[in-house]
């Protein structure tokens, strides 16, 4: 009797998570259901709502049932209709099924507003985990029996282990693995990002206008007054000057666009008033492993995979969920060494896509551009019969929840 209340009141492992994002918030969720206290940090002051729209697919669309929240993003469901090309004239090309072009599957696949399911994960988490905003990681020290942390906002604590969900530009990667550059694979585009008055008569749908090497687009999740608008263009070289400066990004885009036809003038000029600008270059993180010591990476931090596949979304929730299985009943050592050889070959798998004709959309030559058209025409508005096999390439093992 007296060994069984002893294993019953053992003190649970106390963890800290970078971020409080979908990766953040999910890891988070699947940590504390196996019976670990939780902390999150996030450096901004608030839950970051809003967002252009995300998709959840395959391997994922288990993830979220497991977690009871399939429901709730069902309601979500932006349900986009159309996916009009025009071209240079913004003559219209070919008007077809988005998941003809996505590789998703109506009815199963799920898009909703990032925002949303950043909220449906917080509700999840929000009364079983600490969160802490307006605060984010200074120091590491490992050279204990935890980790010695201490935060911007001057706190310090020791945790058993330490998550780096603080996406593509993750400073918790860069303190235990060097600089971005090592493991950064630029795919020579940069994009940006904003809302903008819906005075276009959009609804459920995304129109597209693209001359060689330049994309425009419309991005209408609903019936709304506001649509997504989204600018990307090739660039041999990333843009490092510009990462950190918005009116620098703001001055390269409106460069780039600057003789652009159909409705890239307005666009244009809501870029230079925008309050939401997101700017990057297309890229994917790479790395030979994704943990050191007692310090773990996962999604995009550990291995963003870009735009062009479609799968950053769900690779972070996939992975939140094979990490935090995997420590369940082993120490970090075995646990984190689980997690990169059971989700390696999914999350190579689908950073791969980017060979299999994601960045086809945006073609860089004339003669790219006619083909991509040509192949859209014989798309028509034939739905998608099947999803890419690459989303739902890891049959998710059951993890027993700790009590």
């Amino acid at each position: 009797m007296t060994r069984m209340t002893a294993a019953r009141t053992a003190p649970k492992r106390e963890v800290l998570i970078s971020g409080a994002g979908i990766t953040g918030l999910a890891l988070a969720f699947w940590l504390n259901r196996h019976g670990l206290a939780v902390t999150v940090v996030e450096k901004a002051g608030t839950l970051r709502s809003g967002g252009y729209p995300i998709d959840v697919r395959g391997s994922a669309l288990e993830v979220v049932r497991r977690m009871g929240i399939l429901q709730r993003l069902r309601d979500a469901h932006v349900d986009l209709r159309r996916l009009t090309f025009l071209d240079g004239d913004g003559g219209e090309v070919a008007s077809v099924d988005p998941h003809a072009v996505t590789g998703g599957v109506a009815d199963r696949d799920l898009e909703v507003r990032r925002g949303d399911l950043t909220d449906v994960l917080y509700a999840a988490v929000s009364d079983d985990v600490e969160i802490l905003f307006d605060d984010s990681i200074a120091t590491l020290d490992q050279s204990g029996h935890g980790v010695d942390v201490t935060l911007h906002g001057g706190g310090a604590r020791t945790f058993d282990m330490v998550f780096g969900a603080d996406g593509t530009h993750s400073r918790t990667r860069e303190m235990l693995f060097g600089p971005e550059e090592r493991f950064h694979r630029y795919l020579g585009y940069c994009f940006a990002v904003f809302t903008m008055p819906n005075t276009f008569g959009l609804s459920h749908e995304t129109v597209m206008w693209n001359t060689p090497g330049r994309a425009a687009a419309l991005y209408a999740v609903g019936d709304d007054d506001e649509v997504h608008a989204f600018l990307n263009f090739a660039r041999q070289r990333p843009p490092s000057d510009a990462w950190r400066n918005p009116e620098a990004q703001r001055e390269m885009v409106a460069a780039v666009f600057a003789d652009a036809g159909w409705e890239v003038p307005s666009m244009l000029d809501a870029l230079r008033d925008t309050s939401d600008l997101f700017f990057d270059g297309v890229g994917q993180i790479r790395m030979p492993r994704w943990s050191s010591g007692r310090v773990a990476l996962v999604g995009d931090a550990a291995y963003a995979p870009s735009f062009l596949t479609g799968q950053g979304t769900s690779l972070a929730l996939v992975g939140a969920y094979m990490l935090a299985g995997s420590l369940a009943g082993r120490d970090h050592t075995a646990g984190f060494a689980t997690y990169e050889r059971d989700t390696r070959e999914f999350v190579t798998l689908n950073q791969d896509l980017v060979g299999e004709g994601g960045a086809a959309l945006f073609p860089t030559t004339a003669q790219a551009l006619e083909q991509r058209n040509e192949r859209l025409r014989k798309l028509g508005a034939t739905p998608a019969t099947g999803g890419r096999a690459a989303h739902s390439a890891l049959t998710l093992p059951e993890f027993t929840p700790s009590t």
